[in-house]
């Protein structure tokens, strides 16, 4: 059993407290601070060699030290050398560990180091590789992914304006086998298509991503409990992989990526320095062949290369690709309104009214909006790039379209009809403008509204105004107040309603 060796002024007073004391081994391991086997060596080898306490008159320290650890016979036979880096790579795949790594040297070499030498020799060996190479991290398990710190200047070929592009970096734990590209930004969109294209090269999916804390990945950085961004838990949901960030202050964490930038960095950027790119594509072409030639590259203290390993350990264990392509979709969280429609980029969705007032998580992507409450999708619309307009499903409004949460038509009007009968007439042309009424709430809400800020008889003096200059909406009333138009007379008498000719028009008895 191995033992580790104490200064001779601890071994001193080992025997002391063992002749003098008369402690027990227990006892004299806490008062020199090892363990009992190191003091029952010591005291095995005291024996043996003749030596109590009080030592013999003139007998020294060195004579002691002499006695007690004579010099090994030198051996004839050298022990076999195990292939250390073959123990390495073995040591990366799962289950696999230095004591059935062992087990299977002995039984091929009998007479080779035991499995305490065999462990001190193979740590003094992997002491010797760089940070990133010496960890063990199990094939397919971890993708590490950072951005480069230097940057590559693109040219405009039309107004010779410079343009900086990031370099995206991305490398498997086992194998070092490395991605990269340049996009346009560092932004979400950039940040998760680099991810899509990062697991189409690799020709699989890690079960683990491990990002810095970029704000594109993680919205909130903390060591215990960090906060993803919606879109980044969304392409993990996806892909069927799991996101743990580095932790803040942890360098150990990413030394793995902080390595493959700096080896990009000096294997890519390096090169490419010298060179005038004019397009995005252009950049990235170069970048690929590059990048095959350093994933092909051999290692300097290992066998094989970034590619070779690659292929033998982390391709074969990589998830596969879903079927389809991760589509790129941003997250909201949005109050339903009176009106039981969400606003997304100035257009109006509807939801079942019974959600009106209630918080939603909404999902977009360039086709499609999709409304989800407590992680249930209550509504899904295709996506309208019309501004001021309504998307509402039928099956989605209330029964005989009575009141939401207390709120309806002959309530907006009455409301109206208390500050002035141009107010009244502008909210009834809202109401008729809409295919239903429930539409305009909204906006009828944010017109009645406006006098909480300057008063009902401004607002019924800015209804006047845009009666007559036939711009009855939110808008125009916001502006003519905020501007003071209201307090300037037209010439013209103003009307006191307006011309029902849209063809919705429903008539007095509907809101009834």
């Amino acid at each position: 059993m191995a033992f580790s060796r104490l200064p001779m002024r601890k071994i001193l007073e080992v025997l002391r407290l063992h002749h003098e004391g008369r402690r027990s081994h227990r006892e004299i391991a806490r008062a020199v601070v090892a363990s009992p086997t190191t003091v029952g060596e010591i005291l095995r080898r005291a024996k043996l060699a003749g030596i109590g306490y009080p030592l013999p008159n003139g007998m020294t320290e060195m004579a002691v030290e002499a006695a007690l650890y004579p010099p090994s016979a030198p051996s004839s036979n050298k022990r076999p050398e195990p292939d250390w880096a073959g123990i390495h790579r073995e040591l990366r795949r799962k289950g696999v560990t230095l004591d059935l790594l062992w087990q299977e040297y002995k039984a091929e070499h009998p007479d080779g180091y035991q499995y305490s030498s065999f462990c001190d020799h193979y740590r003094a060996w992997s002491g010797r590789l760089s940070v990133s190479m010496r960890q063990t991290h199990t094939p397919g398990e971890k993708l590490f992914v950072d951005y480069a710190g230097p940057t590559v200047a693109i040219t405009d070929p039309l107004t010779g304006e410079l343009r900086q592009a990031a370099l995206f970096v991305a490398v498997l734990g086992a194998s070092n086998y490395t991605y990269c590209e340049a996009t346009w930004s560092q932004g979400l969109p950039d940040w998760i298509g680099s991810h899509v294209r990062a697991f189409e090269f690799f020709g699989g999916v890690p079960a683990v991503l491990v990002p810095d804390n970029l704000k594109s990945g993680v919205n909130k950085a903390c060591s215990y409990d960090p906060q993803l961004n919606p879109t980044y838990r969304d392409l993990a949901e996806h892909y069927g992989t799991a996101v743990i960030p580095a932790r803040p202050r942890h360098p150990k964490d990413k030394a793995k990526v902080e390595a493959g930038v700096l080896l990009v960095e000096r294997w890519i950027l390096a090169r490419l320095r010298h060179q005038r790119f004019f397009s995005l594509d252009e950049l990235n072409r170069q970048i690929a062949g590059l990048l095959a030639d350093l994933n092909q590259r051999p290692f300097k203290k290992l066998p094989g290369s970034r590619a070779s390993t690659f292929a033998e350990l982390d391709r074969p264990a990589l998830r596969a690709l879903p079927g389809s392509r991760y589509e790129f979709a941003e997250w909201k969280v949005a109050t339903v309104g009176i009106d039981y429609h969400i606003e997304v980029a100035g257009h109006y969705y509807s939801v079942p009214f019974r959600f009106a007032r209630q918080k939603v998580d909404v999902r977009m992507t360039v086709t499609t909006i999709e409304v989800f409450q407590r992680g249930q999708r209550i509504a899904s619309h295709a996506r309208s790039s019309t501004r001021g307009r309504h998307t509402t499903l039928d099956a989605h409004m209330t029964p005989a379209h009575q009141a939401v949460n207390g709120w309806n038509a002959p309530r907006l009007l009455d409301w109206a009809g208390r500050i002035g009968g141009h107010t009244k007439a502008v909210i009834e042309h809202v109401l008729h403008q809409r295919r239903h009424p429930q539409q305009g709430y909204r906006s009828c809400l944010g017109i009645l509204g406006l006098a909480k800020t300057y008063g009902d008889s401004r607002l019924e003096a800015a209804c006047e105004r845009a009666i007559a200059i036939s711009a009855p909406s939110y808008g125009s009333l916001k502006s003519i107040l905020k501007h003071g138009l209201d307090k300037h007379r037209m010439a013209a008498p103003a009307q006191t309603s307006l011309p029902l000719d849209h063809a919705n028009v429903r008539g007095p008895a509907y809101y009834h």
